[in-house]
């Protein structure tokens, strides 16, 4: 696991590459689906759901990129401090690692489909016609006798 450690100053600094980096970086981690914990440098305290929050409010901003629309987001908000309150979580955890999963599969079939496209069938027959057509051929013989 990696381990980011966020400074009073707000800076973050990746102490596996002992290096400051920022919040693309935290990005390009989660896209690679590498696992890391953000701590605060001095308590120690977990912070990694608060720099979470901070790339989410961040991708939020970009109405064209947003996923989270004002009216889920407060059917979102009417659930805190409810008794619902642990379901809904472990339901949108679910809900999300399902589509993932679906679009996995999906993305499998279509490329499945495209590697069974008629002209590359076509094609890999045609290469091995050729390959066996090339290993039968008679050998020359001289004319010499």
């Amino acid at each position: 696991m990696i381990t980011i450690k966020k400074y009073p100053n707000r800076r973050l600094y990746d102490t596996e590459q002992s290096k400051y980096v920022n919040l693309e970086y935290i990005l390009d981690l989660i896209k690679a689906h590498k696992d890391f914990q953000v701590l605060d440098s001095k308590s120690g305290e977990d912070q990694t759901k608060t720099i979470l929050l901070q790339i989410i409010t961040e991708q939020e901003t970009d109405e064209k990129r947003s996923l989270l629309t004002d009216t889920l987001l407060k059917q979102l908000i009417r659930f805190y401090n409810s008794d619902m309150q642990p379901m809904v979580r472990n339901y949108m955890e679910q809900a999300l690692a399902s589509f993932l999963e679906q679009q996995e599969t999906m993305q499998q079939m279509v490329k499945n489909m495209v590697q069974s496209n008629p002209v590359n069938v076509y094609s890999k027959m045609f290469e091995q016609n050729l390959k066996m057509w090339e290993g039968s051929k008679p050998e020359e013989k001289d004319d010499e006798g």
